[in-house]
Formats: C-alpha cells, sequence, structure tokens
C-alpha cells in the first residue's frame, strides 16, 4: 500500500498472513477471535497445532471477562456449555489459606451497598469492633448462591440483589479447544498439524523469516502469535523476549491433576484448599472433576506429590494423572519484533487468569492492530499495558501465600517471610493502617475482590473510615439488616445450579471426560 505525505509517497507494508504456533484452547481462542474480527479477504490466519506442544490440564475455568468474547463471537452460552461438559462459577471457595480450618469465598460481584458514598466494608468494620460476628459473604449475592449450590444469571433491573453479580465458567479443556477450532475453521481460518522444526531469522534485523516444517515445507508470515506452552518455541528459544523470575513470589513450580468421576450435582464454584506442602484445587464439570494439587519441587517430589493428590480425590480418577511445569515468570517484552507471546504469562493457577490473559493479550491486539509490518509505537503501548496487567495479577496472586498465619511446614514459613514487591507491600500496608484499598492502572481484579482475600486472610485494619461514624449506629445495624435479608430472599428464589444446568445445558451422559 502507497500512503501519500504531501509529495513523498510511503510505502506501508500492512500485515496480511499470521501464523499461529501451537494449538489447544489458547491457539484456537486467538484464532477465533482474529477469524471473527478479520476478514478472510484481507487477512491469512493460519494454526500451527501439532500435538508435540504442550497442552495444559483438564479443565479450563473463565473469569466473568468471558462474556466479552461470547458477545463478540456471537456464541450462545448454553450450547457452549453443554458441548464442553461445563458448568458455572460464582467464584471460588478458600479453605486453610489463612489458618487451617478457615474458609472464606471470593465471589464475582458486590460487596453491600454504600451508605451516604461510605464504602460498605467500612461499615461492617466498624460494627465487628462493637461486637457484630455477621461474614462478610453474607453481604455477597454470589456467595450466599454459592453456598446453597443455586444459579441463575443476573436479571437486568438494577435495583435487584439479583443484578449485584456475575459468573464465569468451569470447561473440559479438550472439548473447549474443539469447540473454538470449529468456530475459527468457520470464519476461514486454515489449520497445518506439522511440527516446527526450526525458525529461520532474519539476518538483516533479526525478524521471524519463516518456520521450516517436518515436511521440509516452509511457512512465512508477517505475524507470529507464540502459543506453544511453557517451552515458548518462538518467544523465549528463537527471539530471546526477556523473562522476569518471580519464582521469589510464587512458590509453586509443579502441578499435576486427574480428572474423576462424580455422583454428586456439581458445585457452581471451584475449591482450592491449602495444605502443608502446597494446595489442592478441585474444579467441577458436568458428571466429573477436575482434581489438581499445586507444589514446590523444593518441598515435596514429583511421586509425592501424585500420592498426595490420590490420596484426597473426590472420586474415581478415570486416567492416569498428568504433570505439568508452571512457569513463574513473566516476559519482559510481550511483542517483540513480529511475534507476540501469548504464553509463559500465567504463572499457576490460584485464580485461574490464563484464559483471561490469553483473551486480553488479543483483544489488546485487535486494539493496536499494527499499521505496517514493523510498527513500533504500536509494539510499545501493547507491551506497557500487557505488562502492568500481568504485575497487578501477580500481586493478587502472592498475596494468598505471604499473608497466612500457617506455620505447619517449611513451605508456609517461607511464604510468610518471603519478601513482597513494593505495589503489593503499599497495598497491604494501607489496607491495614485504615482499610483502604489502592487501586492501581490495569488492574482486573476490582476493589471487592481485593477486599474478600485481603479480610479472608486475616489482615485486620487498624481503623476504619472516619466518614463511617456519621451515620448513627443504628441506622447503619438496620440497613445491613436490611441488605442481608434481601439478599437472601431474592437468592431463595433461585433454582439449583444442577437444575439450571439440566434444563438449559444439559452435557450427554456417559461421554469421555478427559
Amino acid at each position: 500500500m502507497i500512503a501519500v505525505n504531501g509529495s513523498v509517497e510511503v510505502i506501508v507494508e500492512r500485515v496480511q498472513r499470521i501464523a499461529i504456533v501451537g494449538g489447544g484452547t489458547t491457539g484456537w481462542l486467538a484464532a477465533a477471535t482474529l477469524g471473527r474480527v478479520l476478514s478472510p479477504s484481507c487477512y491469512r490466519i493460519l494454526v500451527i497445532d501439532s500435538a508435540n506442544y504442550e497442552r495444559g490440564g483438564f479443565s479450563e475455568v473463565a473469569l466473568p471477562s468471558f462474556h466479552r468474547l461470547n458477545q463478540l463471537l456471537g456464541i450462545n452460552e448454553h450450547d457452549l456449555l453443554q458441548k464442553t461438559r461445563g458448568t458455572f462459577r460464582l467464584g471460588a471457595r478458600f479453605a486453610n489459606w489463612g489458618a487451617p480450618g478457615e474458609r472464606y469465598f471470593h465471589a464475582f460481584g458486590s460487596l453491600g451497598a454504600k451508605l451516604e458514598a461510605v464504602p460498605f466494608h467500612h461499615y461492617w468494620l466498624k460494627l465487628r469492633r462493637l461486637g457484630e460476628r455477621f461474614a462478610l459473604e453474607d453481604y455477597s449475592t454470589a456467595a450466599v448462591a454459592a453456598k446453597q449450590s443455586r444459579f441463575a444469571p443476573p436479571v437486568p433491573d438494577r435495583s435487584s440483589v439479583l443484578s449485584l453479580y456475575s459468573y464465569g465458567y468451569h470447561f473440559q479443556a479438550a472439548s473447549l479447544a474443539s469447540y473454538l477450532r470449529q468456530y475459527a475453521q468457520a470464519h476461514g481460518v486454515t489449520r497445518n498439524d506439522r511440527r516446527v522444526v526450526e525458525v529461520q531469522l532474519r539476518g538483516e534485523d533479526g525478524f521471524i523469516d519463516a518456520l521450516l516444517m517436518e515436511d521440509g515445507t516452509r511457512i512465512s508470515a508477517d505475524l507470529y502469535i507464540d502459543c506453544t506452552g511453557v517451552c515458548a518455541m518462538l518467544a523465549r528459544q528463537a527471539l530471546d523476549m526477556g523473562y522476569q523470575d518471580w519464582s521469589p513470589w510464587l512458590p509453586c513450580d509443579r502441578f499435576v491433576s486427574v480428572p474423576c468421576a462424580s455422583s454428586v450435582d456439581p458445585a457452581p464454584y471451584s475449591e482450592s484448599s491449602a495444605e502443608a506442602t502446597g494446595w489442592r484445587r478441585r474444579v467441577p464439570l458436568q458428571h466429573c472433576t477436575d482434581d489438581g494439587f499445586a507444589y514446590s519441587s523444593r518441598h515435596i517430589s514429583d511421586d509425592e506429590a501424585t500420592g498426595t493428590l490420590l490420596a484426597g480425590l473426590s472420586g474415581e480418577a478415570l486416567v492416569e494423572p498428568s504433570l505439568m511445569r508452571l512457569t513463574r515468570s513473566c516476559p519482559t517484552r510481550f511483542w517483540n519484533k513480529n511475534c507476540i507471546a501469548l504464553t509463559g504469562g500465567n504463572p499457576e493457577p490460584l485464580e485461574h487468569t490464563g484464559l483471561h490473559l490469553v483473551q486480553t493479550g488479543i483483544a489488546r491486539l485487535v486494539t493496536l492492530f499494527p499499521v505496517s509490518r514493523n510498527s513500533p509505537p504500536d509494539i510499545e503501548e501493547y507491551n506497557r499495558l500487557t505488562g502492568m496487567e500481568h504485575e497487578r495479577i501477580r500481586d493478587f496472586l502472592i498475596l494468598r501465600y505471604k499473608c497466612t498465619q500457617r506455620a505447619d511446614s517449611p513451605f508456609w514459613e517461607s511464604c510468610r517471610d518471603m519478601q513482597v514487591p513494593e505495589t503489593l507491600r503499599r497495598k497491604i500496608e494501607l489496607f491495614h493502617r485504615c482499610g483502604r484499598v489502592a487501586m492501581f492502572e490495569e488492574e482486573h481484579f476490582g476493589e471487592d475482590s481485593w477486599l474478600a482475600v485481603l479480610l479472608g486472610q486475616n489482615i485486620d485494619p487498624m481503623d476504619y473510615d472516619p466518614l463511617a461514624d456519621v451515620l448513627d449506629v443504628s441506622e447503619v445495624k438496620v440497613a445491613l439488616a436490611q441488605m442481608r435479608t434481601m439478599i437472601k430472599e431474592g437468592v431463595d428464589t433461585l433454582p439449583t445450579h444442577a437444575r439450571y444446568l439440566q434444563q438449559h445445558c444439559r452435557a450427554t451422559p456417559g461421554g469421555s471426560c478427559t
């Protein structure tokens, strides 16, 4: 293309060919999104989907941000959950993280309501000082519904407590990848199932020139997207984008999981339970459960971790356990030259942010789609925003490890004693002093999410907002009691999660859960 600038003609080389290396959920989510927004008449999108590339676990978990993808792609969520053995997710229950025997919910939605423009939790903190012991979760519609295993989508009426929550999903991983692959191919994306044996770079600038395939063919593109998992074939091995080491803050470097048979109705939430040498995760699907155990190889061997997992399964194991490495690192640059890394940026599955980061990475590419094959301003802004998003999520993950009262093993002692990033240190200190939550640019988790974890991990503020003293205590007690009653009465009208699945998105029993 030729752009005319005054009397000077400038040749602009547009990006037209995109190669996505690595399939699975990551690769096909990227392909489905790009296939939807980029016209096949102008762009060619190829997914190199070889079985050699590292896959994730048996389940995938989506945060509420996944709704934006559904809307963009025009996906019917009932059809999606039926074909992926999916269930709904109102949040997660955490056990034994602050101290053994304690539990709390990180639910999706608001906590209480402001009174006289003062955030709700300051009134809750004040009444707790006066002896009231109602749980923070009693003021969360999503948490109350999750505890009762009830679910229905929020109502549009903003005056109803049944509008004040959101939800995500639990998917069977292989089925989700297959669903997205079919969607992408229906929108013009092509597939190559050969393995890349060499990444060839241009000598003059170090850009990727072509991919040499195992059958001797060469594949060239204008833009490459690396979705090859932990190995990061393009980003780490070929271009060396540089990586920040997060291992001093995120202790778990291994994750072993196995799908199990289930005879109980699936809950509308996942579970994470801290144990002496790591933590156990359960993700409910239709007709089965994905059980997993995250741990540090410095404190326990792979065989011991597998034994720990198998000893506490929720049902009969359906296949052999699968072991994955966790990256505990983050690219210094997510976009370098003509390659974007959608891999290596999800250091562990504690908050299930993997799909979210893939989704925002692709959405950011669409927003900053390069004006030419080499567009440094677009690349710089992409890296700035993506880096900040990863760091905010990193801090949210570290919080649970750092703010624990557990002292029952060297694993937890090392977590409690570690030094944390300055951004997190400031956030913890501010909250401890006065109950306020500092929110930074590019935060994914909102104030209510931070509150659920900060208070759930027993970080007790020394004081509350003095403006909470303006209202009379009796007025505050009445207002909070009304909130609890409205939430309870609203949740009581919801169907059970199992009934909603049965009526709207029931998966066929007896199929493969693996």
